[in-house]
């Protein structure tokens, strides 16, 4: 019975404090958060790979979506700047902690030791990011020119 008892305890032991999370598994589900699956997010990236010169507007458009400002050049041909300014924070916490425990069994009563335990863990992350498009068209309406800065603090 002493056996079973003791095994009770354990367990009971392990229960309390298995909805735990440390520092770093905050960081990680925090960073997960932050640059999760975006495949429908502006980046340098899709400007690389889908904006090609002599692409119509409309199809530019379809990929980036409409432009903050529209303006014209010197030559009175249109001019787009896409500008986005995003921050981004994340946070993460948990606690947890083990009190004393008393089991009673019959006549026999098990007790835990005295006090408690008690831990917090958690994480933080807070990033701003710029991106700015510009796309110059000719006469046409064509992709005549285009640049991108992107930046990360």
């Amino acid at each position: 019975m002493k056996q079973l008892n003791k095994i009770i305890v354990v367990i009971a032991l392990l229960c309390s404090v298995s909805g735990c999370m440390s520092a770093s598994e905050h960081k990680n589900d925090v960073d997960e958060a932050v640059n999760g699956n975006n495949a429908n997010k502006l980046t340098v990236g899709v400007v690389q790979k889908e904006i090609k010169l002599g692409m119509a507007g409309a199809d530019v458009a379809a990929i980036l979506g409409s432009p903050n400002i529209v303006s014209t050049d010197k030559e009175r041909n249109e001019v787009w700047v896409y500008d986005k300014i995003a921050t981004e924070f994340a946070y993460s916490n948990s606690s947890g902690g083990i009190s004393t425990l008393i089991l009673g069994f019959g006549s026999e009563v098990l007790a835990g030791g005295g006090g408690g335990y008690n831990k917090n863990a958690g994480a933080a992350s807070r990033t701003s990011k710029t991106l700015t498009i510009i796309i110059r068209f000719d006469e046409g309406n064509f992709v005549n020119d285009f640049a991108y800065h992107s930046s990360t603090f």
